[in-house]
């Protein structure tokens, strides 16, 4: 993987996802000396890794020189306001990689002309475990060599899906960019019906936390798909198909959670609007 990997990187914005992103790097072997940090407000934690591995923080364009590839994890908002200051390390061969939710290609392409390879990315917050998983759009700038890297990069956090339409992004923030949330409250539900049926409220929330981590992890190792997994553990006629018939009845969870999704996906698609 390590050659796939850029020999020059800037990372603009070293916020949590920056910072799980810049772990995920330096895990899979990437020179430390070859990343600089652009954050106007870096934390003491930052101060500290950058120091302790010979990255840059904070230096000016003429320092880095040529850019061969820039990670944008600023807050959204900010990207007026910090465009210029992008720009500046922006060079004709730069691979420009945003991860700003809501900001689309055209948004970029218009407040960093110089930038010619763009790829707009949506990773999820289990990238911080690096069991995320990113969702990427290449611009048609973007070289065969180009998306390699950003493989390599982006797998460095979890899995990488492409995408072929850009407009599918918002699908994908109403998925897996907020999905994690919908497992959190599945736990939290779980766990309150759990003590509704006379579980203690602590063993009840155990039991529901390491549930869901067993079978996420289940889905993580095998090939088998989600509906077989579920099938292996229904005994005809037992307590589980009881359950799932709640569940999978016309009103249950299928129906609800298409709602869900769909509020998301509408909801994303008015903050990039």
């Amino acid at each position: 993987m390590t050659s796939s990997l850029p020999q020059s990187l800037v990372l603009f914005g070293a916020g949590k996802m920056g910072g799980a992103m810049l772990e995920g790097w330096l895990r899979i072997g990437m020179n430390p000396a070859g990343i600089s940090l652009i954050d106007p407000k870096p934390s003491d934690e930052l101060v500290t890794l950058a120091a302790e591995n010979g990255m840059r923080l904070n230096p000016s364009p003429q320092e880095v020189g040529l850019v061969e590839v820039l990670v944008l994890a600023t807050k959204p908002q900010m990207l007026d306001t910090a465009a210029p200051a992008v720009q500046a390390f922006i060079h004709p061969k730069t691979l420009l990689i945003s991860i700003l939710a809501g900001k689309t290609l055209g948004d970029l392409s218009a407040r960093l002309p110089n930038a010619t390879a763009l790829i707009r990315a949506m990773p999820n917050l289990p990238a911080s475990v690096q069991r995320g998983v990113t969702a990427a759009a290449p611009g048609p700038g973007v070289s065969a060599a180009q998306r390699a890297m950003t493989d390599a990069l982006l797998g460095s956090i979890g899995k990488v899906e492409w995408l072929d339409d850009e407009n599918l992004i918002d699908a994908v923030t109403a998925v897996s960019g907020s999905g994690p949330a919908y497992v959190f409250h599945l736990v939290e539900c779980l766990a309150a019906a759990g003590t509704a049926a006379g579980l203690p409220a602590d063993i009840a929330e155990r039991l529901a936390r390491a549930t869901i981590e067993g079978a996420g992890e289940m889905l993580f190792q095998s090939p088998l798909s989600p509906a077989t997994l579920r099938q292996n553990v229904t005994s005809p006629a037992g307590t589980t198909a009881a359950a799932l018939e709640v569940l999978m009845a016309d009103d249950g969870l299928k129906p609800l959670m298409g709602r869900a999704v769909a509020a998301a996906k509408r909801r994303a698609e008015e903050l990039s609007g």
